[in-house]
Formats: C-alpha cells, structure tokens, sequence
C-alpha cells in the first residue's frame, strides 16, 4: 500500500493572477504558474482560520498550520491549463514550449499609480504596471484553469480539500485578484505528469517522501537544490511572512523574509536521469 495518495487538483482561474516575480523598469513581473511557495501559503491562511474562532490574529497559528502542511502534504507547483473539450481532458500549457506565444496568449498587465490628493497628481515614481495570468486566453476568451498534484501523506489530518474551495493566490488579493474555483479533485489513477519536453514525469508515492523521476534532458516543473550541474538558469527563491513573536523590528505583516537558498529555476534540465524528493514548499530535491 501506497504511503501517498496522489490527487490530481484543476482551479479555474476566476480573476488576474499575479505571482511576484521581478521588476523590469515600471513593469512588475507574474511569474507564468503558481509556485510552491503561493500553495502553501494560501492553503496555510485558510485552514488557520477555518480552525480559529473570531480574528486570527496570532501568528503562531499560522505558524503551526503551516508546519503540518510540511509534515502531512506534497505538492507541485500549478500550471495554466486549458480544457480539451472532445477529451475532457485538461491540457497544461507550459511556459517553456513557446514563451512569446505563451506570454501573448495567457498574460496581461494593468497600469495604475499611486495619488497625491492635494496635489491632484500621481506621486513621483508610483506609476507602474502589473502583470497578471488572465483569467481567459487573449486570442480566442478560453478559460483559463490551473493544474497540479496534492500527495496526501497516509493518517493526514487537514481538512485541505475543503479548504480548496476557498483559496485565492499571489497579489492584490482585496481587489479581488487570485481568485479559484475547484473543478477538480480526485485521486489519481497514475501519477505520471506528462512533461514539457514530451517525457513522462514519474512520482514515486511509496516512500517517506514523494519521489520525482525525471527522464534526461526533461525539464523540471519546480525550483530543484541539487549538488549537480543542470542546464538552466539560477535565483534566490524568498518569501515574506507574519511572525508576531520575532524581533521587533520584523514583527509585522510580510516583514520576516523567509529564504530557501539559490536553486535552479524551473525549465532547466538535467543532462541524465534523475530523481529528486518533493520537499517544503514543493521544492525538488535530488538525493546524493
């Protein structure tokens, strides 16, 4: 018997999707799926306070949530995904395939900038524009759905399916932004991802830890930490997060940085066969 259960999980995307990424002069980046790192910290805001009577306000609870999801769930990342109608089937649509194709179908931007009210003016250095996965294709107004795998680690006991329902991603979350809606939730009969490059990603569930097999040249779906060289790019992954019992000085909302160290970006490739560990935060791991 399996020490995993492997769900495949599909969002219909519901409103602009922006997942921070980086700046490029007045542009604020999306990144093209919804890393680990968003998951988590979607899924670790509403089981707390589905669990919390009244204001949630102590960070601690967030705290001990978010160590449970570490303990009892994997995951992937999130992948835009589009409906193929004759196979009821939903289809991943990698970023890597085509970029400037996949940027001109799936992303848009939206211009606004901070005011000066006595001054009737936008204040100095405010205007910026940012990006977002739309919640229909530009070219032809398909929906748009986000799609991955939940690993349910045997005698887990979160009630994260019913949290699902409740989820929104990224930022400007008051205006709305990140909204999902489950269409998808059920355990897998195979779980095997077809990858980017055409090869089958494997997922080994019978361990302690949930095992990727990654076949040679196949990208990666997740920031991978690896002792070996891939071919691909580098970046810090960091995160903000609410620690009321830090220093002072850090204390408040999204003042904690939280970092996971330089890791290879999804998209690269590993020159042969390799298997990595799902760890925190959906971040690959490759054994020694």
């Amino acid at each position: 018997m399996s020490t995993w259960t492997a769900y495949e999980v599909v969002f219909r995307l519901r409103a602009p999707l922006h997942v921070g990424w980086r700046k490029v002069g007045n542009l604020l980046m999306t990144r093209p799926y919804v890393p680990g790192r968003a998951f988590w910290g979607a899924l670790t805001m509403r089981l707390t306070r589905m669990a919390t009577t009244g204001p949630a306000e102590d960070s601690s609870l967030y705290q001990r949530y978010g160590q449970r999801i570490h303990e009892q769930l994997a995951y992937t990342y999130f992948y835009p995904a589009l409906l193929d109608l004759d196979n009821k089937i939903y289809t991943v649509q990698w970023p890597w395939a085509d970029e400037a194709a996949f940027r001109h179908r799936f992303l848009g931007s939206y211009a606004s900038a901070t005011l000066v009210y006595p001054a009737q003016s936008a204040e100095e250095g405010m205007l910026h524009e940012t990006e977002f996965i739309a919640p229909y294709t530009v070219d032809k107004g398909k929906p748009v759905y986000l799609k991955g795998f939940i690993f349910e680690g045997a005698g887990c006991s979160l009630d994260w399916k019913k949290a699902l329902e409740a989820l929104q991603f990224g930022a400007e979350r008051t205006y709305g932004w990140g909204d999902v809606e489950v269409v998808l939730c059920s355990p897998a009969a195979t779980a095997v991802w077809n990858g980017p490059g055409g090869k089958p990603i494997t997922f080994d569930l019978n361990g302690e830890q949930v095992l990727a097999q990654v076949l040679k040249e196949e990208p990666l779906v997740a920031h991978a930490r690896t002792s070996n060289r891939l071919i691909g790019s580098v970046e810090p992954l960091v995160g903000r997060e609410w620690r009321s019992n830090s220093e002072r000085s850090t204390r408040y909302a999204g003042q904690h940085i939280e970092t996971n160290g330089v890791l290879y970006t999804p998209g690269s490739t590993t020159p042969q066969e390799a298997t990595f560990h799902i760890g925190n935060y959906g971040i690959w791991e490759q054994k020694p």
